[in-house]
C-alpha cells in the first residue's frame, strides 16, 4: 500500500505522521494569526492611529484569503499539496522579512503590506491543510481531528500575546502610551522610532524559523492525499460549486465565524487598554484559552458524544448569549473573572472583558464543524469547495471594520451587538443550511447529512 494509499484508508502510520506535520502547520498559522491582537494597540501608539484606523491590521491580513483563495486552489491543482504547503512558507517568511523594513521607516501602510504577504502564504497553506485533514479519515470524526489541529492553533495563540508583551512591550504601558502623547512632536517621534524597532529581531527570527521549516517539508515524507471521493477525473470548472448549496452557505457561515472570533480575539487588548486593564496586551491569551477548552471538549466528545452538528447548534447558541453578554455586562466590575479564574492566579478583568474572552469557547468547534459538513458529498469539487470556504476567512477583514467604526460612532461595549445576527447565521447553517443538497424548495432540495 503506497503512502497515498495509508490516508485514504485512514491507517494508522500515515495518518499519524500526516497530523503531526499539519499539526506543525497548524501551530505556525496560529502563532502568526494571533500575533495580530497584540499588534493592533501596539500599532496605534506607534503609528497614532484611532480604533478604526488600527483595525485596518485585520483587514489586510484577512481580505488576502479571498484575494488569494481561488489563486491558491489553481497553485494547488499544478503542484500538488505538499509542495503547496512548501511555497506557502516560503511567502509567508518573505511577509516576515518586510516588517523590518516597515519598522524601519515606521510606515503603517508598510506594515500593512508585511501583513497582506504574510496572510496570502497562510491562503494557500489554509487551502492545503484543512480538505487534507478532513479527508484523511473517517467524515464522521473529521471534527474531532480538526479539533486536535485547534489545539495546535490557539495553543500558539496563547503563548503569542505571552512573548510579544515580554518582548516587545517590556516597559511599555498605558501609561507609557500617555506620556507618549504628551511629548513634543520631535521627541514624540523619535520615541515612536524606538517602540517600532522593537519588532525588527523578533519578524527577523521569525522568518528564518519559517524558512527551516519550508525544508522540514520539502525534505518530508508527507504523502500527497487522494482528494477526489468521486474517482471522476474530468476538469472542474471553478463555477460548478456554486451548485452545491451545503458549501455556499458553509462559506457564508465561516464569514461571519471568523469575523466573530477576530473580534472577540484581536480587539480584546484594543477594548480592555480603553477600559484602562492594566495587562491588556495578553488578553487575547484568555480568549485562546477559552477556544483552547473547546477544542478539548471537541476532542473528548466528538463523535462519541456529540455530533457535528450538535456541536455547531450549541456553539452558536453559546455565542448568542454571550454576544449579549458582553454588550449588557458590567465594565468596571470584575466579579466574575475573580470568581472563576482567581483560584488560578490569573489578574482578574471586567465582567464584559471576562464575556468577551469566554466568546472563544463558543467559537472553537465552528470551524471543525464547518469544514466537513459544507465538503460533504462534494466529490471532485472538494478541492474548490475548499477555496470558496477559504474565502469566507475575508469576513475576518470586514466584520472588525465595521465594529472599529461603531466603536468609534457610538462607544467600543456597544458595538460588539455587531456579533449577534452573526451567530444567528451560524445557527441557521447548523440546523437547516447544512443539510441542502439542491437550490430551491422543489423535491430532493433537502437531504439529510
Amino acid at each position: 500500500m503506497n503512502k497515498a494509499s495509508e490516508l485514504r484508508s485512514g491507517s494508522k502510520g500515515g495518518v499519524v505522521l500526516a497530523m503531526i506535520f499539519i499539526g506543525l502547520m497548524f501551530f505556525i498559522l496560529g502563532f502568526v494569526t494571533w500575533l495580530n491582537g497584540s499588534l493592533i494597540p501596539f500599532l496605534k501608539v506607534v503609528c497614532e492611529l484611532n480604533n478604526f484606523q488600527a483595525l485596518w491590521v485585520t483587514f489586510a491580513f484577512y481580505i488576502a484569503y479571498t484575494v488569494m483563495a481561488l489563486p491558491s486552489a489553481a497553485i494547488l491543482a499544478r503542484s500538488g499539496y505538499k509542495r503547496g504547503m512548501t511555497l506557502s512558507l516560503a511567502v509567508m517568511a518573505l511577509g516576515a522579512l518586510l516588517f523590518i523594513p516597515a519598522a524601519k521607516v515606521g510606515h503603517y501602510g508598510l506594515f500593512l503590506l508585511a501583513l497582506f504577504t504574510l496572510a496570502s502564504g497562510m491562503t494557500l497553506m489554509q487551502t492545503a491543510i484543512n480538505p487534507y485533514i478532513v479527508c484523511i479519515g473517517a467524515r464522521e470524526s473529521a471534527a474531532m481531528r480538526i479539533s486536535i489541529m485547534g489545539l495546535f492553533n490557539k495553543g500558539a495563540g496563547i503563548v503569542v500575546p505571552l512573548v510579544f508583551s515580554a518582548l516587545i512591550l517590556s516597559g511599555f504601558d498605558q501609561k507609557a502610551a500617555v506620556d507618549l502623547a504628551a511629548l513634543e512632536p520631535a521627541a514624540r517621534a523619535l520615541a515612536r522610532a524606538e517602540l517600532a524597532s522593537r519588532l525588527i529581531t523578533p519578524y527577523l527570527v521569525m522568518a528564518g524559523v519559517l524558512l527551516v521549516f519550508t525544508a522540514v517539508i520539502h525534505f518530508s515524507s508527507l504523502a500527497e492525499p487522494d482528494l477526489d471521493d468521486a474517482g471522476d477525473n474530468a476538469p472542474v470548472r471553478i463555477g460548478e460549486v456554486f451548485r452545491f448549496p451545503q458549501v455556499v452557505l458553509g462559506a457564508l457561515s465561516l464569514f461571519v465565524y471568523v469575523g466573530v472570533e477576530v473580534i472577540a480575539g484581536d480587539t480584546i487588548g484594543l477594548y480592555g487598554q480603553q477600559l484602562g486593564v492594566a495587562n491588556y496586551a495578553v488578553l487575547t491569551s484568555y480568549t485562546m484559552g477559552g477556544m483552547v477548552l473547546g477544542y478539548l471538549a471537541g476532542v473528548l466528545l466528538i463523535p462519541r458524544l456529540l455530533s457535528q452538528k450538535t456541536a455547531l447548534q450549541a456553539s452558536a447558541v453559546l455565542g448568542v448569549l454571550l454576544s449579549a453578554a458582553v454588550a449588557l455586562s458590567s465594565s468596571q466590575d470584575s466579579g466574575i473573572s475573580q470568581l472563576l479564574l482567581g483560584w488560578a492566579g490569573v489578574p482578574a478583568v471586567p465582567n464584559t472583558v471576562f464575556c468577551l474572552a469566554a466568546l472563544g469557547l463558543a467559537n472553537a468547534l465552528v470551524w471543525p464543524a464547518v469544514w466537513p459538513l459544507a465538503l460533504q458529498d462534494l466529490g471532485r469539487h472538494t478541492a474548490s469547495g475548499s477555496a470558496l470556504l477559504i474565502m469566507g476567512i475575508a469576513g475576518g477583514a470586514l466584520l472588525p471594520m465595521v465594529y472599529g467604526r461603531l466603536a468609534d460612532a457610538g462607544g467600543p461595549q456597544s458595538a460588539y451587538w455587531v456579533m449577534l445576527p452573526c451567530y444567528l447565521i451560524i445557527l441557521f447553517y447548523a440546523t437547516v443550511g447544512h443539510k441542502l443538497r439542491h437550490w430551491g424548495a422543489g423535491q430532493g432540495s433537502l437531504k439529510q447529512a
